[in-house]
């Protein structure tokens, strides 16, 4: 298995479309979709085609660019009010994970100084593109420095996705066992199926078996069984924010991880890029994304639940610092109490 990892893009630059993995088909079905519009790529995002902090950041970020490459305007300031349309109507997608804001203010930044139009549209479309590539070496460094927190021969739990359909590609918490398996561990892994979208049974078991890793899916309320019965060793979860006072926002169900790790004396590691880190608000000023109910009334397209019963859907939840051992980042590890150490590290 060493080495043989999952190596197919999640988002990509295509002459001027996005192109992505339909990620609402896997596993039965991989197939690819091609976006000329941001408004297409906006959808595809809300609609989970493409999901992971990492992975829409970068898809918002080939959506300007796909908007700029299009375009009909003869000079500069004209494409840039056009871009700051495309900008504002990706920015109300999906509300949590800040990468996506980071993507679409890092590519912006690069329209600000060209004066031509023709070199906006090759400075957006340069950045776009090199966002892809950054975010692929960020996951492989991730890898590296949370690859030391493994031992040969741990169980691994983790939760939703984070692996390489999350970003670009290569993965952040399954960039960890990925780089643990490059070192000549053998890692086996729990996944959480992860509900209502199944993120976990569906794309993270998916990933695994490709790669070859060992990996048991289990229902969302079996985690706590697993743990009281010894048989998670660690937990290494992605995150979709991180605030400058520690909290860490991930798919729904992270936070039961958290509590039940502390409670059963498992080291609990979320792994995030550095672009996943906001360092200019508090967990209280961050909003909670709240998702359509049929997600969960719905189980692939049947209904489970009776009509008219309100239904509460949120799509990430908040660990607090005071229940993780470690972040791991593309520059290094933020140990615990990871409030005051981000700075050092992220800042």
């Amino acid at each position: 298995m060493k080495g043989n990892f999952f190596t197919l893009r999640t988002v990509m630059w295509d002459r001027g479309k996005v192109k992505m993995i339909d990620q609402t088909l896997l596993p039965a079905r991989l197939v690819y979709r091609s976006y000329a519009r941001w408004e297409d790529v906006a959808d595809a995002i809300r609609r989970l085609v493409v999901r992971g902090a990492p992975a829409i950041g970068v898809a918002a970020a080939m959506a300007i660019a796909a908007t700029a490459w299009g375009s009909k305007a003869k000079t500069a300031d004209a494409l840039r009010k056009e871009l700051e349309g495309a900008a504002a109507g990706l920015r109300s997608t999906r509300p949590t994970a800040v990468n996506l804001f980071w993507g679409i203010d890092r590519v912006m930044a690069a329209s600000r100084l060209p004066t031509s139009a023709e070199d906006v549209k090759e400075a957006v479309v340069k950045e776009a593109t090199q966002m892809a590539e950054d975010d692929v070496e960020a996951c492989k460094r991730i890898g590296r420095f949370g690859a030391d927190l493994i031992d040969d021969g741990d169980t691994v739990i983790t939760q939703c996705n984070a692996g390489a359909l999350a970003t670009v590609g290569y993965g952040t918490a399954l960039g960890v066992l990925r780089a643990a398996s490059e070192q000549g561990k053998c890692v086996k892994v729990i996944v959480p199926e992860t509900r209502p979208a199944l993120q976990g049974s569906r794309l993270t078991a998916f990933e695994l078996s490709v790669d070859g890793f060992g990996c048991t899916v289990i229902s969302d309320t079996a985690v706590g069984h697993m743990m009281a019965s010894g048989r998670v060793d660690k937990a290494v979860v992605g995150a979709d924010r991180v605030t400058r006072d520690g909290f860490v926002f991930n798919k729904i169900g992270t936070y039961q991880v958290a509590v039940l790790a502390k409670r059963h004396g498992v080291p609990f590691y979320p792994a995030a890029p550095t672009s996943s880190f906001d360092l200019t608000r508090t967990h209280q000023e961050v909003v909670i994304e709240e998702r359509p109910a049929r997600e969960v009334f719905e189980v692939r397209g049947r209904r489970v639940a009776p009509r008219g019963v309100p239904v509460a859907n949120p799509a990430f939840d908040v660990t607090p610092p005071d229940l993780v051992e470690a972040i791991v980042t593309d520059r290094g590890l933020v140990k615990s109490p990871v409030q005051d150490n981000i700075g050092s590290v992220v800042g």
